[in-house]
C-alpha cells in the first residue's frame, strides 16, 4: 500500500471565507496534490494552467525540478517504464516577469509497480454526472483492467448507457448534483428515463421516511456485495452558476450532501476505497462557453469556481487517507486546450478563413475523458500491492 502525506501543497488561505480573503494568496494560486499517482505505460501530466489561477498563467514562467520527466511548454509529462516503480519528488516553482518567486509547491510522483494488483478482482461503482454518463472515462478503465498485468476491474452499477457495452456500467447520469443523489425520490418506476427517476441510493423505509440506503442499493444491484472502490465525481452542475459571493455556501450545501453518500457508503462497504475526483478545468476557450451558454457564463467565472472547489477539497478531504478517502487528482491531467470538442469555422462573416473554436465548454472530446481515466487508473494502481 502507498501511504501520501496528510495534506495539499497549498498556495492560499482555505479557511471558507468570502472570496475577497484570498487576495492573501497572491497574483497565482497554486495548489497541488501531495502525490501525483503514476502507472507504468501511462502517460501522466501536469498542465501548468490546470494548477493555478491566475487570468493569464502565460503571464508567467513555470520551472519543474523532477529527476523524471519532462518539462514541454505547456506542462511536465512523464510515461513511466516498469523499472520506473518508486516515489520521486518534485516542485513546481512559478515566477513573474521580473525572475520573482510568486508560488511554489511539492508533491510526490508516485509510479505503482509494474504488476500492482495483477489478477486481482476489483468491483468499482463510478458515481457521477454527465462526465461520468459520457462512459467514456469508464470504458478507459475497462481497457486497463483488461491488460495481463493489471487488476481485473469490473464496473458495477444499475447504469449502463451503451447498449452495446453491457459492461460499461455505472451511477452516472446528465446533470445531477450532490444534492440529487443524496436526496431525490419520485414514485417513478426505477427503470423510468433517468432525467424522472429518483436517485439510485435513496429509497422510503418502512415508516414512510426517505435516505440514503446504500444496503439495500448493493442488494438491488449489486447482488447484495459491496464494492471495492468507489469514486463520486461531482461539482460541474453543484457550483456552475455560483460567484465569487456565493461559492462557499454553495461549496458547504455539496459537501454536506457527499459527506452523506460518503458516510451511507462506509455504513455498508467499511472496507471500500473512496476516491473523489476533484473537479476538471474547463475549456481553455471563452469560445466555449459562448457556444453552450451564449451570455450566460463565462469561462473565466467557471474555472474561479471549479479552482475553489479543488481548494475547498484539499482543506476538507485530503487528509483522510486513514479514513479510506483520498483525492483522485484528475484535474492536473487534462488537456484542456486540445482535448476538448471544437470545429473550423469562419472567423467572422468577412472574413475568409477558418479558425478552429471550441464549442463545449465543461465535456471534454473523448481524448480528454481518456486523460481522465487514466488518473483514476493510476490512482487505482496505488494503492495496490503488487
Amino acid at each position: 500500500m502507498i501511504h501520501a502525506p496528510r495534506a495539499f501543497a497549498l498556495i492560499v488561505l482555505l479557511a471558507a471565507g468570502p472570496f475577497p480573503a484570498l487576495a492573501e494568496a497572491g497574483p497565482v494560486r497554486l495548489l497541488l496534490p501531495p502525490v501525483i499517482p503514476a502507472a507504468p505505460g501511462v502517460e501522466a501530466n501536469l498542465y501548468f494552467e490546470n494548477v493555478v489561477l491566475a487570468l493569464n498563467p502565460a503571464n508567467y514562467a513555470f520551472d519543474v525540478d523532477c529527476e523524471k520527466g519532462q518539462q514541454l511548454a505547456e506542462r511536465w509529462t512523464f510515461t513511466p517504464g516498469p523499472e520506473d516503480a518508486g516515489s520521486y519528488p518534485l516542485t513546481l516553482t512559478v515566477r513573474n516577469a521580473g525572475n520573482q518567486i510568486v508560488a511554489e509547491a511539492t508533491s510526490r510522483v508516485v509510479v505503482s509497480p509494474p504488476n500492482a494488483g495483477q489478477g486481482q478482482a476489483l468491483s468499482v461503482l463510478l458515481v457521477g454526472d454527465s462526465l461520468t454518463h459520457a462512459s467514456i472515462y469508464s470504458r478507459t478503465l475497462l481497457d486497463h483492467g483488461a491488460r495481463p498485468e493489471t487488476p481485473d476491474l469490473r464496473l458495477v452499477g444499475s447504469h449502463a448507457p451503451k447498449p452495446d457495452q453491457p459492461g460499461n456500467r455505472h451511477e452516472g447520469y446528465g446533470g445531477w448534483t450532490a444534492a440529487r443523489f443524496a436526496t431525490h425520490f419520485t414514485d417513478a418506476p426505477r427503470d423510468a428515463p433517468y432525467r424522472d427517476r429518483s436517485s439510485p441510493f435513496v429509497y422510503r423505509n418502512p415508516a414512510g421516511d426517505l435516505g440514503i440506503d446504500f444496503a439495500r442499493y448493493c442488494a438491488d444491484h449489486l447482488e447484495g456485495q459491496a464494492p471495492d472502490i468507489v469514486t463520486v465525481f461531482l461539482g460541474c452542475n453543484d457550483t456552475f452558476g455560483a460567484n465569487d459571493g456565493t461559492i462557499e455556501a454553495t461549496i458547504d450545501g455539496m459537501f454536506a450532501h457527499m459527506d452523506a453518500l460518503i458516510a451511507a457508503i462506509q455504513g455498508f462497504a467499511p472496507g471500500a476505497r473512496i476516491g473523489l475526483i476533484a473537479p476538471v478545468p474547463p475549456a481553455a476557450s471563452q469560445d466555449a462557453f459562448g457556444a453552450n451558454y451564449r451570455n450566460g457564463q463565462t469561462r473565466w467565472q467557471y474555472r474561479r469556481n471549479q479552482h475553489r472547489v479543488v481548494e475547498r477539497m484539499a482543506a476538507t478531504y485530503g487528509a483522510r487517507e486513514d479514513e479510506g478517502i483520498s483525492l483522485i487528482p484528475a484535474y492536473l491531467n487534462l488537456d484542456c486546450a486540445r482535448n476538448y470538442p471544437g470545429a473550423m469555422a469562419a472567423a467572422n462573416a468577412r472574413a475568409e478563413e477558418e479558425a478552429f473554436r471550441q464549442n463545449d465548454g465543461v465535456h471534454p472530446a473523448a481524448s480528454g475523458y481518456q486523460q481522465i481515466g487514466d488518473s483514476i487508473f493510476a490512482w487505482i494502481a496505488g494503492g495496490l500491492a503488487p
